[in-house]
């Protein structure tokens, strides 16, 4: 099975999640937003998994400090495209297991998903 985690490297969240994938000797691959970017074909998957509403971080510097008129007005289209533009706004990590996609750092939803 193929897990990829998908975030920036100094969000503490981040750094909780590699940890506990770790210390259970569970092999991901790391994908930064910073340095990699996130495909709209991606981003689109994920959206269709799990919905904008949950992948939109709202409580990130980055969102925050939009205009409030990218604010406003927020549907999937307009929230993708700004995902898109600032990775930085997806919330952390995304956690491709499989098939399946997990958002945030939850041990039991980990222990249950990748079953160590």
């Amino acid at each position: 099975m193929t897990i990829t985690m998908y975030g920036i490297t100094n969000c503490d969240t981040i750094k909780k999640a590699r940890v506990w994938l770790e210390s259970r000797d569970v092999p991901y691959r790391f994908h930064d937003y910073r340095a990699e970017g996130i495909e709209a074909g991606k981003l689109n998957g994920w959206v269709g998994e799990v919905g904008w509403e949950k992948l939109l971080n709202k409580g990130s510097t980055t969102f925050r400090e939009l205009p409030e008129a990218d604010k406003q007005g927020l549907d999937e289209n307009k929230a993708k495209a700004l995902m898109l533009a600032k990775p930085t706004m997806i919330k952390r990590p995304v956690l491709e297991v499989g098939d399946s996609v997990l958002v945030g750092f939850k041990p039991d939803v980990y222990e249950g998903a990748v079953g160590k």
